[in-house]
């Protein structure tokens, strides 16, 4: 029997593949007579690029850039020489994962960083930069990447805003546009398909994970539809909200008033780069997983679209995961891990334990 490990990242306490590690190392003690392929997932959500630059064993670069808030922080991207593409991820230097959460605050947070990784790619020749949205801890519309590839933004005095500065959006009066803007295209991966206004868009959906306050919700968004709408007028382009704009606090909506910018579903570029299709093929059980599985998960996240491949190849697939959405019930095994409390110094190491200590109590080939 050929069995294929695919988790996607438990968020917070494993990378998928950590998470894929423990699982085949289980597979291998219990049932030495089958074969194994690990191949973690991805979907645009936080590490995407990582893994791809993993997987496709893509060159390494490594800088210091700019966290959220503007403190030094190491990051590294990957780099195809020969088709000049940089694989970044805006959770690298931008990323809420790093932060305490008595630190987030979107009216300070920038995606400056990022633009500074942008740029060193951009450096080395990039064409085309793949942009994992996933993770961002701004609600900045990508203001802080374009800040370092030749926009310039002003307050009402005509003065150059300093960067990281707090009301950074509200102070925005007058764009001003270099003649030395470089030539490169943007493909932003994400995991959901949130438009960046309306009652599921970026500001009342993802804002509170990024530190925005419910009564800060409607004034922040009349913040951002004024700056949209300057914006646009720079470049004569009418604003067309799109799926996927809402990622990362609207930097593929940023981008794409200034560059060629593509907004891909992460899961369909990352199977098709990491050709998942032909493992499918392969396998006799598919093994999946991430840290919750819940009503966003059907909207492109990699386990549901993974369970949908299996189901479209006839192939038995089982997911691990903790909560309990009814959504769980469309695999043919769900595996239920324990709540973790993340207050505990070893939530990290106890997140091992449990996965193995799950597969041990419920998981069976023969589901």
């Amino acid at each position: 029997m050929n069995v294929l490990i695919s988790p996607n990242a438990f968020k917070g306490t494993m990378t998928a593949r950590e998470a894929g590690e423990v699982i085949r190392e289980y597979i291998e003690s219990e049932y030495p007579n089958i074969s194994t392929t690990l191949l973690p997932i991805a979907d645009g959500g936080d590490g995407t690029c990582e893994l791809l630059t993993e997987i496709l064993q893509l060159e390494k670069k490594t800088i210091w850039s700019l966290d959220a808030f503007g403190r030094p922080i190491p990051c590294s991207y990957g780099w195809d020489d020969s088709l000049k593409k940089a694989y970044i991820d805006v959770s690298m230097a931008s990323g809420v994962a790093s932060l305490q959460s008595e630190e987030l605050d979107p009216y300070v947070s920038s995606s400056y960083g990022t633009g500074l990784l942008v740029r060193d790619a951009i450096n080395l020749g990039a064409e085309e930069i793949i942009l994992g949205l996933g993770g961002s801890a701004t609600i900045d519309l990508g203001i802080g990447i374009l800040s370092e590839l030749g926009i310039g933004f002003l307050d009402k005095n005509g003065r150059e805003l300093t960067k990281y500065s707090p009301q950074f959006l509200s102070k925005i009066n007058h764009i001003q546009k270099s003649t030395r803007i470089p030539k490169v295209k943007f493909t932003c991966l994400c995991d959901v398909k949130n438009t960046f206004f309306g009652q599921r868009g970026a500001v009342p959906v993802f804002g509170p994970q990024k530190g925005l306050l419910p009564e800060q919700i409607e004034s922040y968004e009349l913040i951002c539809e004024s700056v949209v709408s300057r914006l646009f007028t720079k470049q004569r382009k009418v604003f067309e909200d799109k799926p996927g704009f809402g990622a990362a606090g609207g930097i593929a909506l940023g981008l794409s008033v200034f560059f060629e910018t593509e907004v891909k579903f992460g899961s369909d570029y990352f199977f098709e780069k990491v050709d998942l299709e032909s493992k499918v093929n392969w396998a006799d059980r598919i093994i999946t997983g991430e840290g919750r599985y819940d009503d966003q998960s059907a909207e492109g996240k990699a386990c549901y679209e993974l369970m949908k491949l299996a189901r479209h190849r006839n192939k038995k697939i089982a997911l691990i995961t903790s909560g309990t959405d009814p959504g769980a019930k469309k695999f043919d095994l769900v595996l239920t891990l324990p709540d973790l409390d993340f207050s505990q110094i070893d939530y990290r190491k106890k997140s091992r334990e449990n996965l193995r200590h799950i597969l041990d109590k419920g998981f069976t080939v023969n589901f």
